[in-house]
């Protein structure tokens, strides 16, 4: 017979598995060491400085270090990539998640599959993305890089943080719609791009407000963004929807983990940068990035996640860049 006892905890277990919870030593115990957060772009840039003030507070609600851990390249896909390929599924490995995870893999065979390779914890805010010039650039205007782009194709060039990136696919969906051919060059983040631009090797930059001290310090001229509607911080600055052409991007992220993560260490990341995101530093930040919150549960992440990567895959074929268009 059982005691007392035993029959308390055997009701306790089995109505926490009723819940979803169950009861594995991890998840009591996590976390119980530092945890690392790779964030796929350059230190410096803005997803690098939002993600260490959202991984510093909600390192104080988990009680542990979130190490922030640098790993650029392919488009903000090697970093989550690494992830899916080697990162134990105990919470410790997470990684800011772009969309170009949801691009990539139309446009070249991957080794991994951005839906079905990860655990997705929380949606957290998206880029505002606009394109940039020196402030000693000749184009005054928007309309003045297109119709510089008209008379010379080919040669007019922008950068961008990477081959399928939304500021790449974004322009080139502009550039579709303008009958304009620009030349992209590609690079591995912010830093370099901005560096390129500044050093006068190149004559745009599509991006996301990585160039937003550039421009508050004069150095560059904003010359679009790609919003539904005008930005508080450049309300003089309009957008490629009013120009005319139609163009309209956002490029949501969140943190997500490799797949088969035990849901109680899920939800408890979750809560911890729930209540980080809601954080008053955190709001100053967005607000510096001239970024807004875009909240998402785990499973509405994934949901998101799969109506996106179903609807990129038509923007991808239409503007021939898929794997088999190649």
């Amino acid at each position: 017979m059982q005691t007392s006892m035993g029959r308390r905890l055997v009701l306790t277990a089995a109505a926490a598995a009723s819940l979803g919870m169950g009861l594995p030593a991890q998840a009591n115990e996590f976390p119980n060491r530092p945890i690392t957060l790779i964030v796929p772009f350059p230190a410096g840039g803005p997803t690098d400085r939002h993600m260490r003030i959202l991984a510093d507070i909600a390192s104080k609600h988990l009680g542990q270090p979130i190490i922030v851990d640098n790993r650029p390249g392919a488009g903000g896909t090697l970093g989550p990539a690494t992830v899916a390929r080697t990162a134990k599924p105990d919470g410790y490995t997470i990684v800011q998640f772009p969309m170009s995870m949801l691009r990539m893999a139309h446009m070249q065979k991957t080794a991994w599959n951005p839906i079905t390779d990860f655990t997705y914890i929380i949606g957290v805010s998206g880029y505002t993305f606009g394109v940039a010039v020196r402030t000693d650039s000749p184009y005054r205007s928007f309309n003045d890089y297109i119709a510089a782009a008209r008379k010379s194709p080919g040669k007019i060039d922008y950068g961008s943080t990477g081959i399928g990136s939304s500021p790449h696919l974004l322009m080139e969906e502009l550039a579709e719609k303008a009958k304009v051919s620009l030349n992209h060059v590609p690079f591995k983040g912010d830093a370099d791009l901005q560096q390129a631009l500044l050093g006068g090797h190149l004559a745009a930059e599509s991006g996301a407000s990585g160039w937003e001290p550039h421009v508050e310090s004069g150095k560059m001229r904003l010359l679009v963004t790609f919003g539904e509607k005008r930005t508080q911080r450049w309300p003089d600055v309009p957008t490629a929807k009013e120009l005319g052409y139609g163009v309209v991007s956002l490029s949501p992220y969140g943190l997500a983990g490799p797949k088969g993560m035990d849901a109680a260490v899920v939800q408890r990341l979750h809560d911890a940068f729930k209540k980080a995101m809601d954080d008053p530093r955190h709001t100053e930040v967005l607000a510096q990035l001239n970024q807004g919150l875009w909240y998402r549960s785990g499973a509405d992440y994934l949901q998101w996640a799969k109506d996106a990567y179903a609807k990129d895959k038509v923007l991808i074929e239409r503007l021939g860049l898929a794997a088999n268009a190649k």
